[in-house]
């Protein structure tokens, strides 16, 4: 489980890691459009990860 902040906004969702793949040069974690929608975004944005 990580803690996603959306840096542009402030929004912070709960997700859980389910893969790391396919890999794409410049990216940390992708989101299901849902989880997106709750950060407040679609497409990319930049965020945080914290450990929970």
């Amino acid at each position: 489980m990580v803690k996603v902040t959306n840096k542009r906004n402030g929004q912070v969702f709960q997700a859980r890691i389910n893969d790391r793949g396919p890999f794409v040069r410049g990216r940390v974690i992708d989101l299901t459009p849902a989880a997106a929608q709750k950060l407040g975004f679609s497409g990319l944005t930049t965020v945080s990860l914290d450990s929970m």
